[in-house]
């Protein structure tokens, strides 16, 4: 299995949709982004002050 690294803006286009109210799985489908937890995981680093982690 091939490992996918997601660029800063994605993972920003993550937050901002989060922010604007869509669910997880909408994100996943509109970012093309194969598993839910990477979602999760940036979100909670968002919301935990943690952004220089992208």
């Amino acid at each position: 299995m091939k490992r996918v690294a997601y660029s800063v803006e994605t993972k920003y286009k993550v937050v901002e949709m989060k922010l604007k109210g869509y669910s997880t799985r909408e994100i996943m489908d509109a970012l093309n982004i194969k598993n839910e937890s990477q979602v999760k995981v940036w979100w909670k680093w968002y919301r935990n002050g943690e952004t220089h982690r992208f």
